[in-house]
Order: structure tokens, then C-alpha cells, then sequence
């Protein structure tokens, strides 16, 4: 019997001392050092030289202003009735749907709500007041200002709304006509806006663009193809306001008597301002970031006098 032991304990014991060798050998390797995370730039950014990467956590992420903080853009835009008025408020609405704090004012020429415009603006998505008031007849002739009581009940509306409104307010209020283009960098430029702030607009007053001319950091002329002794020698989208400027100033509104056509703005703004108080955006007035580019003109020429269709689409 006991020779029986010793010779299954010969057989075991070379497989013990095998078990026994490989144990040791890994518990004499030194720990390898953590991997640094691909692309966590661990360049040697903290300087300690440890060759231990840093966790992502540690790193502090770029400082962004709230949204909350930032001054609300209003925008005033009339529209009236015709083939492209879908399309065109379709375009605007996508670009203000990109903008932070952006509240539109949307104001037809009419004597009442369109059903047509109350349904874009209830799927709209984006903060927006619906209002309107008919041009009168005796306006509505070529050659005069438009849009003149559409901008005024826009303004009525904003004085309103701030009126009982504790200081202070930060916003800003342009003018956005439904027939142009507008890059989303305007409206960062815009939002910065102390009194009045102006820029170029292009595909206007029959050049490729119009300008304020700025030296020094200052409005010293106007480069303009239609009227250059104007005193602000600007179109509709070449500027903004501050809204405590235009609460400051309850009477600042587009005239009718005694305005002259194409002196609208400057009109308006010798109300709010002067000359040498804009405050030049766009790198000095030397970048286009909107455009005054017009729906072509729609031909229905093939248009049936009465409804032929089976289906009723609104276009």
C-alpha cells in the first residue's frame, strides 16, 4: 500500500513544482502603466512627465454664455397675400428656427387674420406673435413706402409688451423682410448691438451691395448706387436697434406725411440716433450677411380660371 502512494506522489510532484515556477515568475513582473484614451490629446498638456494619462472628467470644458443670458432678437417682418408668401415665410422660418432667443413679429396686410398664415404660424416651431392691420387704399400706389403701418404695429406691440416690464431688457429689434436671405452669422453680430448697428446688404440699389464706409472705426459716408445724400443712406436690413432705444424713444415711427420715397430709414433713424453713434459690424461694414434677393416673379399663365382639381393644396 505504501508503495503505491510514493509512486503516484512521484508522478504529481513534477507538475506541483511546474505550478509552483510560473506562480512566481508572475508575481515578480512590475504593473504595466495605464493606457492613455485615443484621442485625448495627452500630449503632455499637464507638464507632470508621469506618462500617466489624466481622465477626461479632470479637463474643463469650454465656458459657453447661457442661452438665457443672451439678448432676445426680435424681428418685425410684414408680409402680404400673393403666390410666394408660403415660400417665402417657409425660408425665413428655417433660418430662425437656427437662432438662439430670436422672437418673431409677424404682421400681415390684411383686416384680419389669414387662415393661411395662422396655420404656418401655429406649426412654425419657433416664438412667434401674429398680428395685422391693413395699408390703407390711397398707400397702395407705386411709388410710395410700403410696409409702413405693418413696422409701426410691430413696434406698438414690442412698447407693450415692455412697458410694465422691470428694467433691464436686453434685446435687440431689426427689421426682416420675408423676401431676403440672411446668413446665421448677422444675428450673432446683431445680438451685441448698444444703440444702432449697422452693415452691408447686398443685391440692392441696382449694385452687387450697398455699404456704410467706415474709417477708424466709424461711419464716415455711405457706398450707394440710389441717393447717396441721404442722410443714412441704408436699406431696411442694413440695421438694428436696441431695444432700450426703442423704448426710450415712444414716438420713433415710420412716417407717411411728408416721408419721401426710399427715406424710410432715414427717417426713422434721425429719430433714434445720428451718424456718428452706428456702430459698424460685419468686420467694418466689409462683409455681406444678408441679401435683398426677391422671389422671381411667379408665372401662372397656365393657371385655370376656376378650380379644376379634385384636391384643394395650399401652396
Amino acid at each position: 500500500m505504501k508503495s503505491l502512494l510514493f509512486s503516484r506522489f512521484l508522478l504529481l510532484l513534477p507538475w506541483v513544482l511546474i505550478v509552483i515556477i510560473v506562480l512566481d515568475i508572475d508575481s515578480s513582473r512590475a504593473p504595466l502603466p495605464a493606457l492613455a484614451p485615443r484621442g485625448g490629446g495627452g500630449g503632455g498638456g499637464g507638464g507632470s512627465g508621469s506618462g500617466v494619462a489624466r481622465p477626461a472628467a479632470a479637463r474643463a470644458p469650454p465656458q459657453r454664455r447661457p442661452e438665457a443670458a443672451l439678448p432676445t432678437i426680435y424681428a418685425i417682418t410684414p408680409t402680404y397675400s400673393r403666390p410666394v408668401q408660403k415660400a417665402e415665410l417657409t425660408r425665413l422660418a428655417n433660418t430662425f428656427r437656427q437662432v438662439a432667443r430670436l422672437h418673431w413679429i409677424l404682421v400681415e396686410d390684411a383686416a384680419a387674420r389669414s387662415e393661411l398664415v395662422s396655420r404656418f404660424v401655429a406649426g412654425a416651431g419657433l416664438p412667434c406673435t401674429h398680428l395685422h392691420v391693413p395699408t390703407p387704399r390711397r398707400y397702395k400706389r407705386p411709388g410710395l413706402p410700403r410696409a409702413t403701418e405693418q413696422r409701426n404695429a410691430g413696434l406698438a406691440w414690442l412698447r407693450q409688451r415692455h412697458q410694465h416690464l422691470p428694467p433691464p431688457q436686453p434685446g435687440v429689434l431689426f427689421f426682416a423682410d420675408d423676401d431676403n436671405t440672411y446668413s446665421l452669422e448677422l444675428f450673432q453680430e446683431m445680438r451685441t448691438t448698444r444703440k444702432v448697428s449697422v452693415w452691408p446688404v447686398g443685391l440692392v440699389g441696382g449694385r452687387r451691395y450697398e455699404r456704410p464706409v467706415v474709417e477708424n472705426g466709424k461711419v464716415v459716408g455711405w457706398y450707394t448706387g440710389w441717393r447717396a445724400d441721404r442722410p443714412f443712406a441704408i436699406d431696411m436690413a442694413g440695421f438694428a436697434v436696441s431695444l432700450q432705444v426703442i423704448l426710450s424713444h415712444p414716438k420713433a415711427v415710420f412716417k407717411r406725411r411728408g416721408s419721401q420715397p426710399g427715406m424710410q430709414e432715414s427717417d426713422f433713424l434721425k429719430q433714434i440716433t445720428t451718424v456718428e453713434e452706428l456702430e459698424p459690424k460685419a468686420n467694418n461694414c466689409t462683409k455681406v450677411l444678408v441679401w435683398h434677393t426677391r422671389t422671381e416673379k411667379v408665372n401662372l399663365a397656365n393657371e385655370p380660371k376656376y378650380h379644376l382639381d379634385t384636391v384643394n393644396i395650399e401652396v
